[in-house]
């Protein structure tokens, strides 16, 4: 027989395998709610932003309902979804990709501040005009969103950082990360991001590295944090029992047998990120 490619498994989708498996098993029945992400997260040991993106897989295949002020619920799953070996494609978390997204960009704005040009400001500008002159969510606004960055990263003059930029940018197009986006982005969180946009531009017109750096930094770290609001489970939980109440648009649900086990390849969130 011959020799398979062993695949290194996301952390958040061992925790979506886990998850699923119990469902399956009917611990946690059609209609009835899972524990909130803290007390998932400490169940698991791991990070709340990894079970943030393992519910919302969870969510993208059908099997999760997430109710914004109440909790998270286990829905019946539509008759032609596909099955549970192939429900969880081979693609980056929303949190992993802005932690790359903050490492790589702020070295590019520091670099940017030292090198960049009366007209690459001009460019960074445009985008910036534009951001202002859309609406948001939507596309246009992620055109220009990615505009912006892609500018910065012009103006080091090297085409590969261009494409990395790009091509990290437009996994905010996976349905991972649009799902997640869907409960947070708005045009509040629009006109906040802008403000960290001309930040980061102040920083590098001024020709100063440590503070583009910090701007970017902080635009994308902040950016994590947007997407790391609670959904507003813990006060409809009421307590760390993980007791299963009504959901605005269900009957009342099932208590769940019992928590999730703690699985010894999800022990330790450092491992695998």
């Amino acid at each position: 027989m011959p020799l398979e490619a062993v695949e290194a498994r996301r952390l958040y989708r061992q925790v979506a395998d886990q998850l699923r498996s119990l469902i399956d098993s009917g611990e946690y029945a059609v209609g009835s709610r899972l524990p909130t992400e803290r007390e998932l997260a400490e169940q698991l040991k791991v990070s709340r932003p990894t079970v943030r993106e393992a519910l919302i897989a969870l969510e993208v295949e059908g099997r999760l309902r997430i109710r914004v002020g109440s909790g998270i619920y286990v829905i019946e799953p539509a008759a032609a979804a596909a099955p549970a070996s192939a429900s969880v494609p081979v693609i980056e978390g929303p949190f992993e990709l802005l932690r790359a997204r903050e490492f790589l960009e702020s070295a590019i704005a520091e670099q940017a501040a030292r090198v960049a040009t009366k007209d690459d400001v001009a460019r960074i500008d445009a985008s910036l005009v534009a951001m202002e002159n859309v609406e948001h969510p939507g596309e246009a606004s992620m055109v220009h969103d990615r505009a912006f960055h892609i500018a910065i990263a012009g103006s080091l003059g090297n085409a590969v950082l261009v494409r990395v930029v790009g091509e990290l940018f437009d996994q905010r197009l996976n349905p991972y990360f649009a799902q997640l986006a869907h409960y947070f982005e708005s045009p509040g969180t629009w006109r906040t991001a802008l403000d960290e946009h001309r930040a980061v531009r102040d920083a590098i017109a001024a020709h100063d590295p440590q503070a583009a750096r910090d701007a970017m930094r902080d635009h994308l770290a902040r950016s994590q944090e947007r997407f790391a609001q609670n959904f507003g489970a813990e006060n409809a939980a009421g307590s760390s029992s993980g007791r299963s109440r009504t959901a605005p648009t269900t009957a009342e649900p099932s208590k769940p047998k019992h928590a999730p086990k703690k699985k010894r390849a999800a022990s330790s969130d450092a491992r695998r990120r």
